[in-house]
């Protein structure tokens, strides 16, 4: 219940849908009940007991008065129109008091729909703001199926969930006491037994339903383990297909599926039991109240009206739909309440690259970047808290003042990438500091220091969209000459004015319709519109054949032109002509210098460079 009552406050801006849900099912549930009560009158016309009432009751507020100013209409509508003319009158009414009841439920359901969409989009807004705040750390050390199972499959569940929880607080508890109080006024002592029946059912159903958060978890995860195989397909499609490993990939995914099917079976199961459950034992306490009313109806000093009794049979058996409806609203909070600690888990995530509530505005790269005694290291599992650390980068001290290109090489896993990562901040620090223009850049505000750099990978990211808006991302609105011209330098405008639609043409997922030379031209000039002065280069052509590779190339020279770069590269030809080369190996920096520099000196950069045939 704690995890629902958190989800509700979201519903904070959007309470006048709740009440609006309210009122509707108050007036529903009232028409809902005159219906019902006319039905005593119509048996009454039928079985020829209608006792006439020529003089109106005095006092109108009280059972007596309320039954006696009814019975006084009845006598005059049955004078007027006879028998068979007030028989119709009352058919009549209780059609439109039926459909008066239809009218206020279905409003009552258009306000809930408003009410528990609007929570949901704003649970998944923030997620997705969640999302994209959390650090790189984050998404490297999670499944991107447990994320999409938290935004689809766990929206789904906690949406039914809320409406549940407002119909069973609002709607069932409203039509319990209305009900309830015209059994009062028909039977006092037959409510009181109904009243002393009834919780034997709500005691079993209560046992059934707490066993459903438990159950509800499972599925949960097995569904993000199903998402997650799915999205691994996808992204591995075309290995899956290179090395025959279709069978391997469907026996993965089947097994997977009947785990989820087993789990969602299993909860279903708990679930569904409920209602026949609760049904029959109202069926049960149904019966037992028809015996025990009916002695009061047939004994020697009968306390109860045939009729009446009757009329309290059809309320009571109304009664038993809004508990039903209780006992699966309960079921529906403790789905709800696994999914909603999924939520909150995420949410409750610390993003451990924090702006400062003061941190200083930096417009412009004037002076250098400087490294000092920077030392990194990754908490191998950061979820649990335990500070077990694997350093990364120990010692660094590096200058790159303005204008100047650093390439930084060596083998795979010695820390080039996660030295650069940290120029934008994507990682922070664990030692030392790293300044820019002598501003410790943990003092600067994050959106302005990314927006000194641009950045070019070897997996070149792009989106779903046309070519304009993937060269124009992050800056909507930029003119298409500015477009063009970013793509010129790039060495792309020739391809591009190739393609179907020129700048308009859909690119597919990932860029997926165009060649890995294309795409990293479009990546590049992306961030040639972006105009940064601080360049990182990350393999941006290890990926590239001889003829794609030269074209990149050629556009990473004319975009590095006057900037200050960060060149990360396996191939070394593709660095010669950098200011410094610095050989990193095992999180420290072991040489330095020019191309001509290192390979003279014969160390790790010629061992390197002999590796690759490059003399």
């Amino acid at each position: 219940m704690r995890n629902f009552f958190r989800l509700l406050r979201f519903g904070a801006p959007y309470r006048h849908f709740a009440f609006l849900n309210a009122l509707f099912n108050l007036l529903g549930t009232v028409f809902h009940l005159a219906s019902l009560l006319l039905f005593i009158p119509f048996l009454r016309l039928l079985l020829g007991q209608v006792q006439p009432v020529h003089e109106r009751p005095a006092a109108l507020w009280t059972r007596e008065g309320l039954e006696g100013t009814f019975n006084w209409g009845l006598t005059q509508l049955i004078e007027a129109r006879g028998p068979m003319g007030a028989l119709l009158v009352i058919a009549i009414g209780v059609v439109v008091l039926f459909l008066l009841k239809n009218v206020f439920r279905y409003l009552a359901l258009v306000a809930i729909c408003n009410f528990r969409n609007r929570i949901i989009q704003d649970i998944r807004s923030r997620i997705y703001d969640k999302l994209l705040e959390l650090p790189l750390r984050y998404h490297t050390n999670e499944r991107k199926g447990d994320l999409l199972s938290l935004i689809t499959n766990d929206m789904q569940v906690v949406e039914y969930s809320v409406m549940y929880y407002i119909e069973m607080i609002f709607r069932e508890p409203i039509a319990v006491l209305l009900f309830l109080g015209t059994m009062l006024t028909l039977s006092p002592q037959l409510t009181v037994i109904s009243l002393l029946l009834l919780p034997i059912s709500g005691l079993l159903i209560a046992r059934i339903s707490k066993s459903l958060k438990r159950k509800s978890a499972r599925v949960q995860e097995k569904s993000a383990d199903l998402l997650a195989r799915v999205e691994e397909t996808l992204s591995g499609i075309r290995v899956i297909k290179a090395f025959n490993g279709e069978s391997d990939m469907k026996r993965r995914f089947e097994r997977d599926n009947e785990l989820l099917a087993r789990s969602s079976i299993a909860m279903l199961n708990r679930q569904d039991i409920a209602s026949p459950l609760s049904e029959t034992l109202g069926a049960a306490v149904m019966a037992a109240i028809a015996y025990i009313g009916g002695s009061f109806v047939l004994g020697e000093t009968p306390s109860l009206t045939g009729d009446s009794f009757l009329g309290f049979i059809i309320i009571f058996s109304q009664l038993l739909a809004p508990i039903k409806g209780f006992s699966q609203g309960w079921s529906g909070i403790t789905r709800g309440g696994a999914s909603g600690q999924r939520i909150f888990d995420l949410l409750a995530v610390e993003n451990t690259v924090k702006e400062k509530p003061d941190a200083k505005p930096i417009a412009d790269f004037t002076d250098r970047i400087d490294y000092t005694d920077v030392s990194f290291a990754y908490e191998s599992r950061p979820k649990e808290g335990i500070e077990n650390r694997k350093a990364v980068l120990e010692g660094i001290e590096l200058v790159i003042p303005k204008g100047r290109s650093v390439a930084l090489v060596g083998t795979s896993g010695g820390g080039k990438t996660t030295l650069a990562n940290l120029l934008p901040r994507f990682h922070d620090v664990t030692g030392g500091a790293l300044r820019i223009d002598g501003h410790d850049i943990r003092d600067l505000r994050l959106r302005d220091l990314r927006a000194l750099m641009g950045i070019v990978t070897q997996d070149s990211i792009l989106f779903n969209d046309s070519v304009a808006a993937n060269i124009a991302f992050g800056a909507p609105g930029t003119p298409m000459a500015e477009i063009e011209r970013a793509a010129r330098i790039a060495n792309a405008h020739d391809f591009i004015a190739r393609l179907e639609n020129g700048y308009q043409t859909a690119i597919g997922d990932g860029g997926n319709r165009l060649s890995g030379g294309q795409k990293q031209r479009l990546a590049i000039a992306r961030a040639v519109l972006k105009n940064p002065p601080i360049l990182i280069l990350d393999e941006a052509t290890s990926a590239l054949d001889t003829e794609s590779e030269r074209l990149v190339q050629d556009a990473l020279l004319k975009m590095m032109e006057g900037r200050t770069s960060v060149v990360i590269a396996h191939r070394l030809s593709t660095i010669q002509h950098c200011d410094e080369i610095c050989v990193i190996d095992k999180g420290r920096i072991i040489e330095r210098g020019t191309h001509a520099e290192l390979h003279a000196l014969g160390g790790q950069y010629r061992r390197l460079c002999d590796m690759q045939a490059f003399a």
